[in-house]
């Protein structure tokens, strides 16, 4: 994989100037979140998977949590004002954001839906999240992404 290839959240971080640092790893969608974290040498903390939820009101919300953790729904719903969420299905994932399954980023989907970070994302220097496409990744400032993507800080998992 060529290192120069550019993702569209890439060009949307490099369009508003915010530094960031992009890694790359051949794809394989049976890799976990903690595996995916290992062959970047990073700490499975500080490497987030973005989840995408409906409330009950239809709204839908994106919470991006450490890949070793799982959103606890109640919680989610809790700093989202809702009464309930669910896990939108996987099929609904590419044409509600644009993203595939193990390739969603909170940053350039199809529409902006209101986004959480675990609040650990905030005892971080530098975080990753899925650059856009399976197989790329990028660091970022957790403030930075937050301001991205107009993110809140949670209790989530």
């Amino acid at each position: 994989m060529k290192n120069t290839e550019k993702t569209n959240v890439m060009r949307v971080l490099d369009g508003k100037k915010i530094p960031y640092e992009s890694r790359s790893y051949e794809p394989d969608p049976t890799r976990s979140g903690e595996e995916i974290a290992g062959i970047l040498g990073e700490d499975p903390a500080h490497v987030f998977k973005t989840l995408v939820t409906r409330g009950k009101t239809g709204q839908y919300y994106v919470f991006v949590i450490p890949v070793g953790g799982e959103l606890e729904l109640k919680k989610a719903a809790k700093a989202a004002g809702e009464k309930s969420i669910e896990m939108i299905r996987q099929k609904e994932l590419l044409p509600l954001t644009g993203y595939v399954h193990g390739g969603c980023s909170p940053i350039g989907m199809k529409k902006q839906f209101r986004t959480f970070l675990h609040e650990t994302a905030a005892e971080y220097d530098r975080i990753f999240v899925s650059a856009g496409k399976v197989g790329f990744q990028i660091g970022i400032a957790p403030e930075a992404l937050m301001n991205v993507v107009n993110a809140g800080l949670a209790d989530l998992i």
